[in-house]
């Protein structure tokens, strides 16, 4: 594993582990809904970056990775929205997700360019 992997999964983990501590605070009704697939979402983005990593064409799966970011950034927005989150923590969760995309959009690049010059 390189070390932009290893980074983007260290970046991840934290990105998990916040937002295990944010959704705690979540009203009970939510719990069900937004918080599971805020869950989901973040568990898929680990996935997706295993995937990448160990596929010969990186460049499906880390669209797919990215698209999924997109995704999350969206529901961050509506817990704001909702009221269920501050704007601190909206601060510090975008953050956390804006890292990782640009490790993501880095490794795109990469892989972009690497294509074009075999």
């Amino acid at each position: 594993m390189s070390d932009a992997q290893l980074t983007l999964l260290t970046r991840l983990e934290e990105l998990d582990a916040y937002t295990h501590t944010v959704l705690h605070q979540f009203p009970k009704l939510e719990r069900h809904l937004l918080c599971a697939e805020l869950r989901a979402v973040t568990n898929h983005l680990l996935r997706l970056t295993v995937v990448a990593w160990k596929r010969r064409q990186k460049t499906a799966a880390l669209f797919d990775l990215d698209v999924e970011i997109e995704i999350f950034r969206h529901l961050v927005r509506k817990a704001h929205r909702l009221t269920y989150i501050n704007t601190h923590r909206l601060d510090v969760w975008m953050r956390h997700v804006n890292e990782v995309g640009r490790i993501v959009g880095a490794w795109i690049k990469h892989e972009g360019l690497a294509a074009v010059k075999k």
